[in-house]
């Protein structure tokens, strides 16, 4: 009688422990597929700032290129308008050098 006592309380305990093990297993391979989800979750994260940053560069650089190609004609604006003037100012020192070659002959 003691010793199936003592057996039924050893095969308690080992199935006991054998619980316990199947249980931390069991624990260890959600905190593992917690841990590649939580991995994965934070990739797409990553990637998903990585795609804004980039989409935010690709705007801030766009901008610049429209504002330099605005300066740019604004420039080529500003040469033929200074162009125009100073064609205007010979026509007009021709106009009076010539006055003033009639005023002397005169």
């Amino acid at each position: 009688a003691v010793n199936d006592e003592e057996l039924k309380k050893r095969i308690a305990e080992e199935l006991a422990l054998e619980r316990a093990r199947r249980d931390s297993e069991a624990q260890k391979r959600r905190l593992k597929q917690e841990q590649m989800y939580i991995r994965d979750e934070f990739g797409k994260l990553l990637e998903r700032e990585r795609i804004s940053s980039n989409e935010h560069l690709t705007r801030a650089i766009l901008r610049e290129r429209a504002a330099t190609e605005e300066e740019r004609q604004k420039a080529q604006r500003f040469a033929r308008q200074l162009e125009e003037k100073d064609r205007e100012l010979k026509k007009h020192d021709a106009y009076y050098k010539e006055q003033l070659a009639r005023l002397e002959e005169r």
